[in-house]
């Protein structure tokens, strides 16, 4: 998530996609959430699924409506969860979070008056989300997909079902025919 804010901070891709908040954290200007062609999301832990629809999420009109920068909008994210402290700090929901961050305005002074459970150091977090690190070496040229290094990736690395990706695969193969027909045009 790190490498692809950065990537979306260049203006190399148009966003990062993701299904937590971590990319705003790390600064990408545009978060996409829900990219499903099922258009429904599997519930953790459980055997039931959602409808979703793709969202899109602009870090300055979040940080605008909330009327906070993006330090400190990586305080209410240390508070109620990120990857690196999951789950939070119990107690403390999204609210919560806004109201200490309102008040207090800084992580130091904000930590004085919550309980800190976590191994990692909270200022750790912090300057992570501020200063991750991240490379230039990356190329964003469109390559042939290898249907079975996808399959393997997917079914038997990911745990998917081997029917669904099948099904997805062979529409990935009837999209290239018909793109590779629309090239021939221009």
């Amino acid at each position: 998530e790190a490498q692809a804010a950065y990537m979306a901070k260049k203006g190399d891709v148009w966003a990062a996609g993701s299904q937590d908040y971590d990319s705003l954290l790390f600064g990408s200007p545009r978060l996409v959430r829900n990219l499903t062609f099922s258009e429904r999301r599997k519930l953790p832990g459980e055997q039931r699924y959602v409808k979703v629809y793709p969202e899109e999420i602009l870090l300055k009109e979040v940080l605008d409506n909330l009327g906070i920068s993006r330090e400190q909008l990586i305080i209410v994210g240390i508070l109620v969860g990120t990857d690196y402290n999951p789950g939070g700090i119990k107690g403390i929901g999204c609210k919560r979070a806004l109201k200490l961050v309102e008040e207090h305005k800084t992580l130091e002074k904000v930590l004085s008056h919550v309980k800190w459970e976590f191994e990692i150091e909270p200022m750790e977090i912090f300057e992570f989300f501020l200063e991750p690190p991240t490379s230039d070496d990356y190329d964003l040229t469109l390559r042939p997909v290898d249907d079975e290094k996808l399959y393997d990736f997917m079914v038997n690395q990911h745990e998917f079902s081997p029917k669904r990706v099948e099904k997805t695969l062979e529409e990935l193969r009837k999209s290239r025919i018909q793109s590779e027909g629309l090239e021939a045009w221009f």
